[in-house]
């Protein structure tokens, strides 16, 4: 049941990413005819034709080649497969064994763990967004409204540690010394629903916050670049037909429902 949200995102983000230009299509209600379409259908309209208008009053003649060099920007450093950074070898087991049933493996798609989330996931929490450099991490520290967000003097690598230890207690309790890791692909899937539901409570923490922490962790791990160690292969692009970095690709940004003929390409230039 996890896995099927997971898949219904992914398909969401097929249909918006390539060009953001929905008909409507898997909208309930709306179509061509729909008023808020047609004006926004005449704002981009509008807006192309200033803009080809204000570039060709002004435009350049180039000769001999484009005014940029290939490769000249400088991308992040590509993250490669390897020894966890930030877990410990059973935190990594565990959030492997995590993320491949959140995004289970299907005849044509890896699975969260082949995808590379669990790697994505060690190396941001071992970096600035594990540390919450940048946020305001000052008391006092009270449940506020959803939209006042986390309100914890926990960092975000913290709070995967103590939820982590947390779960392999819970798992090694409640089905014979085992960590979650090696409990079957059902007992997992029932801690997992039991987490989302909070039904499942672990010591410490919110089971229910740690659910939703890493589903969305591994949702960016599993659609983000591949230079930051998930999405391998661009394996997540590949399946929602998402072109990537790719420099122009207005001319497929009205052909609905037609896959794009080329492979993606990631920021750092590379091609699958």
């Amino acid at each position: 049941m996890v896995a099927k949200e997971i898949r219904l995102s992914a398909n969401a983000m097929g249909k918006i990413a390539p060009g953001a230009h929905s008909t409507g299509e898997g909208i309930p209600g709306s179509s061509r005819s729909d008023p808020g379409m047609r004006r926004r259908q005449f704002l981009v309209s509008t807006a192309m034709t200033l803009v080809f208008s204000a570039t060709s009053a002004q435009a350049l003649v180039l000769k001999d080649g484009l005014p940029w060099a290939p490769s000249a920007g400088t991308p992040p450093t590509t993250i490669h497969p390897g020894p966890w950074v930030y877990f410990t070898p059973e935190e990594g087991a565990a959030v492997e064994a995590l993320v491949d049933r959140l995004i289970p493996p299907d005849p044509r798609t890896p699975g969260g763990k082949d995808a590379g989330c669990a790697v994505f996931i060690d190396r941001q929490l071992a970096g600035s967004y594990g540390s919450a450099e940048g946020l305001y991490m000052h008391g006092p520290f009270a449940d506020g409204t959803p939209e006042q967000g986390n309100q914890s003097p926990l960092t975000p690598a913290a709070r995967y540690r103590q939820a982590l230890s947390a779960l392999d207690k819970y798992c090694r309790a409640a089905y014979a010394g085992k960590p979650f890791a090696q409990i079957s692909d059902d007992e997992k899937d029932k801690v997992l629903s039991g987490l989302e539901k909070d039904e499942v409570q672990l010591e410490g923490t919110s089971g229910r916050a740690f659910f939703e922490y890493l589903l969305q962790n591994t949702r960016e791990g599993f659609f983000a670049d591949p230079v930051y160690g998930g999405n391998r292969d661009m394996v997540g692009w590949k399946m929602v037909g998402f072109p990537g970095a790719r420099y122009d690709y207005r001319d497929w940004v009205e052909r609905h429902n037609e896959r794009y003929p080329l492979p993606p390409v990631g920021i750092a230039g590379r091609r699958e």
